[in-house]
């Protein structure tokens, strides 16, 4: 079933016409007006319905959700509200610890135009500063590769900087872009499958192989896991190229993050709409993340 909507005007025909109904019933609309209040928490114990993006730092397992109402540190109980309320509809990890990417619309009573463009944190989400296309992008699909950005707002645009931006020619929307800092590899997740770049993403290939994956994240430069509309989990060993299947998210998943830790063991983060859940046995089995 979709997810509750918000009243909200669609965004450009194209974002309409390239997304397929099975990616569309996990999908927020779009919004072209800033973000409007929801109420305080969910049934599923995370602090909005809309979870948009999810970053879990392997460095200090920091979890944080990006959403209608602005950005949450989930690993503190209740979670933690983190900087101004914005809506952030594209969000992303950057090259170094604390560095956030993010993109969308004002909150209420914020000063940022409208849509918000690209903006960045170096502290993890407390302040934000703004680095381009302000009042001209939404990017719904946002991450950071070896060699930049890659984002699409309508159009599949990359940056060295941030600033200063390219349009690739590219003949698929993609529902989610995932790349890692330390690679060029970038992968598009799209209703006929999986596009894969890897020289970030300027030129991009059809992956022959199945599956078609809604949600992408990598754990490192060649390590990726993917995730079917219907909660079935792939993982990567070599960026994308190839997947076995792994196990099944048993609910309907909105963002996916994946991580090494010290340890070096893989662990996969999934917000759904009962709450937060994570598997540390490579996609096999997951369990909610605040079970002991």
């Amino acid at each position: 079933m979709p997810r509750p909507a918000r009243p909200r005007r669609r965004a450009t025909a194209v974002l309409a016409a390239g997304a397929s109904l099975i990616f569309a019933l996990s999908a927020c609309s779009p919004s072209s007006g800033a973000a409007a209040p929801s109420p305080a928490g969910t049934g599923s114990g995370l602090p909005d319905a809309h979870v948009h993006g999810l970053s879990v730092s392997s460095e200090t397992g920091q979890v944080l959700l990006a959403t209608h109402d602005g950005l949450f540190d989930v690993t503190k109980q209740p979670a933690a509200k983190i900087g101004a309320t914005n809506d952030l509809m594209g969000f992303t990890g950057g090259t170094d610890h604390g560095v956030l990417y993010a993109s969308g619309h004002p909150g209420e009573g914020s000063s940022l135009p409208n849509p918000i463009g690209l903006i960045r944190s170096t502290d993890a989400g407390e302040t934000w500063e703004q680095l381009s296309r302000q009042g001209e992008s939404d990017f719904h699909a946002l991450t950071v590769t070896r060699s930049g950005i890659v984002g699409f707002d309508g159009a599949l645009r990359t940056s060295p900087d941030g600033t200063t931006w390219t349009t690739v020619a590219a003949d698929f929307v993609p529902a989610v872009l995932a790349g890692n800092p330390s690679s060029d590899t970038v992968l598009a997740t799209t209703p006929q499958g999986i596009r894969r770049s890897t020289d970030g993403g300027r030129t991009w290939t059809r992956v022959a192989s199945r599956p078609v994956v809604q949600f992408a994240a990598f754990a490192g430069p060649a390590e990726a896991v993917g995730v079917e509309p219907d909660g079935s989990v792939h993982s990567s060993a070599d960026a994308g190229a190839t997947w076995t299947r792994k196990g099944k998210i048993q609910d309907t998943v909105q963002a996916v993050a994946a991580v090494k830790g010290p340890d070096a063991k893989l662990a996969i983060w999934a917000a759904t709409a009962s709450g937060l859940v994570v598997s540390t046995d490579g996609g096999t089995t997951f369990r909610p993340a605040n079970a002991p």
